[in-house]
């Protein structure tokens, strides 16, 4: 069974986190902070959130401050996060973007909103966690290939290839020992001729 998505809720007043849980908990396991640096401690754990909901007005640490910390340390920058707050003036919106916020919600807010935007940021984050494997898998698989690069000093009479140690060698050794390709041997038409097989035909 796939570990369900983990939401930290931040808000100094507990009715507005009763809230916000009750609106998400059937979907997600939620953990609470009611206060900074509660929040950045619970975001620094090995467990850490998949999604951050944060409330900007709160004593000591408010929540722009919290973001901007978060999104300084590489062990939690990639965390989405999503102001909830009253404050609803376009230039907090505008700090709160600057500082690297997912989103913006404003209290009050209808519990479909909240759910639909989490849902929405947390697809995003997964998506992209998935890309940035998928290219670490690529990048790893590519430094384990031999690519064969630059002028091959090769015999024109024999076609045996001089390696950097200025060794001779048949030039299906070089390819094996310089790339990943491996060979099953054949006869081709023309050394069939002239070695008198039997005529062998092409595939139309």
């Amino acid at each position: 069974m796939n570990k369900r998505p983990r939401i930290l809720v931040v808000d100094d007043v507990p009715i507005n986190i009763h809230v916000v849980s009750l609106a998400l908990k059937s979907d997600y396991e939620i953990i609470v902070a009611q206060d900074g640096s509660t929040a950045l401690e619970l975001a620094h754990r090995s467990d850490k959130p998949d999604l951050i909901l944060l409330d900007v007005v709160m004593p000591h640490m408010g929540g722009f401050e919290v973001c901007r910390r978060l999104k300084e340390s590489e062990a939690t920058r990639d965390i989405p996060v999503i102001f909830v707050t009253a404050k609803n003036e376009t230039g907090d919106e505008e700090q709160g973007f600057r500082l690297g916020a997912a989103d913006y919600i404003t209290k009050p807010f209808e519990p479909p909103i909240v759910r639909a935007r989490v849902k929405t940021h947390l697809e995003l984050k997964f998506k992209r966690e998935e890309l940035e494997q998928k290219n670490a898998e690529l990048f790893k698989a590519l430094d384990q290939v031999k690519v064969l690069r630059g002028l091959l000093p090769i015999c024109a009479s024999c076609k045996k290839i001089r390696d950097d140690k200025g060794y001779w060698n048949q030039i299906e050794v070089y390819i094996r020992d310089h790339s990943e390709a491996e060979f099953t041997h054949g006869i081709c038409p023309d050394c069939a001729r002239k070695l008198g097989y039997p005529e062998i035909r092409g595939h139309g």
